[in-house]
């Protein structure tokens, strides 16, 4: 019962975080630094940055896990 509860909490508490998103869904204003960036093959750089460094999130959030999967382990 409790993980359930817990389950509908970050549920909820992640919906709270996409209500403001939805409200910047004005499609009468550019991004003009989006369009200078596109202009010049800039965004490129960086979506490509933005992937690494996500990447070199997930990694690091894998690895730690089995560390501490190991260490759990290795304390039973």
């Amino acid at each position: 019962m409790h993980t359930k509860i817990r389950t509908l909490l970050i549920l909820f508490f992640c919906w709270l975080l996409t209500v403001p998103a939805m409200a910047q869904n004005d499609t009468t204003k550019t991004v003009e630094m989006a369009d200078g960036l596109r202009a010049n093959g800039k965004i490129y750089v960086v979506v490509l940055v933005l992937v690494t460094i996500l990447a070199g999130v997930i990694l690091y959030v894998v690895r730690l896990d089995r560390k501490i999967h190991k260490l759990e382990k290795d304390l039973k």
